[in-house]
């Protein structure tokens, strides 16, 4: 029961996996509502500012999920 590691065991607890889940939602909410905005701007700069920004939240979204799918054991 006291056993000592000399490093950290790869897996995800159920805490890891909150995080997780709470990461995603912030990044989701945030692609969901530059989305929906992209139809009122006319200002092709902060358009294309949205677009970049959507572009990096879909890449943290798709790294989140697959960390939660893959376990700890991605390298």
């Amino acid at each position: 029961m006291n056993e000592k590691y000399s490093k950290a065991p790869d897996i995800l607890t159920g805490k890891d996996l909150d995080y997780l889940k709470d990461m995603f939602g912030w990044h989701h909410s945030a692609y969901k509502l530059m989305v929906n905005s992209l139809d009122y701007i006319n200002d092709s700069s902060v358009k294309d500012m949205f677009n970049e920004c959507n572009k990096l939240f879909k890449e943290n979204m798709d790294l989140i999920s697959k960390i939660a799918k893959d376990g700890a054991n991605e390298k």
